[in-house]
């Protein structure tokens, strides 16, 4: 939730009793839980996600239990501004795109970043720190599995989880598998791949038969044309809209 004026008081659930104003962002409720409160001539957002998606980046709790907020307000104020500007995007230039919003990758795209987001502004029970396992899974053949997976399934809406899945190790072996021979994340090598596709189609498109660079980001899962213009100028000396047209 996000509260752009006015008051929401003595918003109670599970232990939790706090007053929200304008600026503040927090967790209303888990949705499993009942809550109370009062509104005050407020205006603010409401946005509701899929709790699963927490798990798709991270490893569960050594119980096995899922992922789960165990803080209702941001820990910090730079945490909380960055979720707001994901939240507005979203909300603003992907969901009403109308070509960006029906396109898989981009939908998939668009949930990992707001999971990511959520856990890098909350506090979580998410273990990310590799342990003496973990780092003995992160060899050579985890990376080769891993990076096969990806080439192969680029097209798809995998997410780490898939990855991890695929080259039998859980997701923080993953993820330190790619610092230490990569010096990268799984994530990063993700979006590369998938701008060499977008790079190879943008090359053979026919302009006349509509294809535009916009669509193909889109297909491709870049849902922001500024960023996605400056990764393939830095990848390929050029702007995507020279390679469609030569």
């Amino acid at each position: 939730m996000h509260v752009y004026e006015g008051a929401i008081a003595n918003n109670t659930f599970h232990g939790v009793k706090d007053t929200y104003g304008p600026g503040d962002i927090a967790v209303l409720a888990p949705p499993e839980q009942p809550y109370s409160g009062r509104v005050y001539n407020a205006r603010y957002n409401v946005m509701m996600m899929d709790s699963h998606l927490l798990n798709q980046d991270v490893d569960v709790e050594p119980s096995g239990a899922p992922v789960r907020l165990t803080g209702h307000r941001p820990h910090s104020p730079a945490a909380a501004g960055q979720l707001k500007r994901h939240i507005a995007h979203l909300r603003d230039q992907v969901l009403c795109d109308p070509i960006l919003r029906e396109e898989p990758l981009i939908a998939s795209v668009g949930a990992q970043m707001l999971a990511a987001s959520m856990l890098a502004a909350f506090p979580h029970s998410a273990r990310t720190d590799a342990d003496a396992q973990d780092r003995n899974d992160a060899h050579c053949l985890t990376l080769r599995r891993a990076l096969a997976y990806i080439d192969d399934h680029a097209q798809e809406p995998i997410t780490i989880a898939d990855i991890a899945a695929a080259a039998h190790v859980t997701a923080r072996a993953l993820q330190y598998a790619f610092r230490r021979y990569l010096d990268s994340t799984p994530t990063a090598d993700l979006r590369w791949v998938r701008l060499a596709h977008a790079h190879r189609e943008l090359q053979a498109a026919d302009p006349g038969t509509g294809a535009t660079v916009t669509g193909i980001a889109a297909r491709w899962g870049f849902h922001q044309p500024s960023r996605f213009a400056a990764a393939y100028r830095a990848a390929y000396g050029a702007l995507p809209s020279h390679s469609l047209h030569t």
